[in-house]
């Protein structure tokens, strides 16, 4: 089962709780229409197409609308620290964009770390969070771009927004940026590293390298991120371990572009029903290498 958690930036969206499933560009959440936006709509857009693609059950959201105010974040914190009860033994709970509360996200974790056969993923400001709370070793895996990987490496900084020019110098030096944050202890226990080669990376060793194909249209669509990290928390609760569904989903990712031919107009979610041969593909490659 896999559990998708974050907010979406809409002003009053209460705490929505239910199994969602994509198609034809429309996201639903039990009788719910739910907006398509970069960020975790698409996320569990990807995940609900990747679930379907691998004959898996439809990932369950926990969403609140956040603008900034936190409202929404902290009625998600209240709801994993406190209400939250998986009806799945295995979980694969993907942690998006959550406005940063240590306390609240210390207590939320806590609860959710309780469960035997719990994949914790954290990506965006759930990721920025666990590192400032000093839970980055709770989780099981991050999913950095190069700029977040000189976050994670700074010990001192508390947001992205704040790593010494010293380290974001230093930012096309991934493997250094990896090193660094396993000696602080500001590294989950696997990363998945973003960027023009993707770095899967096992307890501070990078095991494997992704850069191709290279779409270079791809980085003018946002949200090839949240993609990714659906895919990957699909591949997960399909029974691959966490760094060969990263080195997978890296792959298909791609693939998904390559299929998609995007141009800088197109938008994340027109890409999305790619993803069954994508990773079709990203199998059939991986397996012959």
């Amino acid at each position: 089962m896999i559990v998708v958690v974050g907010t979406i930036p809409i002003k009053d969206m209460p705490l929505t709780t239910d199994f969602c499933e994509y198609s034809h560009e429309k996201l639903k959440g039990g009788n719910l229409d739910l907006p398509l936006i970069n960020g975790t709509s698409a996320l569990v857009a990807t995940a609900a197409a990747a679930c379907n693609a691998l004959e898996l059950p439809k990932p369950y959201a926990v969403l609140a609308g956040d603008i900034g105010t936190g409202e929404g974040s902290n009625l998600i914190y209240r709801f994993l620290r406190e209400s939250f009860k998986p009806t799945s033994e295995k979980t694969v709970i993907t942690m998006h964009y959550i406005k940063p509360n240590v306390l609240y996200a210390r207590d939320a974790v806590k609860a959710l770390k309780k469960r035997a056969n719990t994949t914790l993923i954290a990506d965006a400001g759930s990721m920025y969070v666990a590192k400032a709370a000093g839970l980055a070793k709770d989780f099981d895996l991050f999913t950095p771009d190069s700029g977040e990987m000189a976050f994670l490496a700074d010990p001192e900084a508390m947001h992205p927004a704040y790593v010494r020019s010293f380290i974001f110098d230093a930012v096309n030096d991934v493997p250094a940026l990896i090193q660094q944050a396993y000696q602080n202890g500001n590294a989950a226990k696997a990363l998945l590293v973003k960027g023009v080669t993707d770095y899967i990376v096992d307890e501070g060793k990078i095991v494997a390298e992704v850069s191709e194909p290279c779409i270079p249209a791809l980085e003018a669509v946002g949200g090839t991120g949240d993609t990714l990290v659906g895919i990957v928390s699909a591949l997960i609760d399909s029974g691959y371990s966490i760094t060969n569904a990263a080195t997978i989903a890296a792959k298909a990712n791609r693939l998904m572009g390559t299929l998609a031919k995007p141009n800088p107009a197109t938008k994340v979610w027109e890409m999305i029903r790619f993803i069954p041969e994508a990773l079709r593909k990203a199998e059939e490659t991986l397996a012959s290498e």
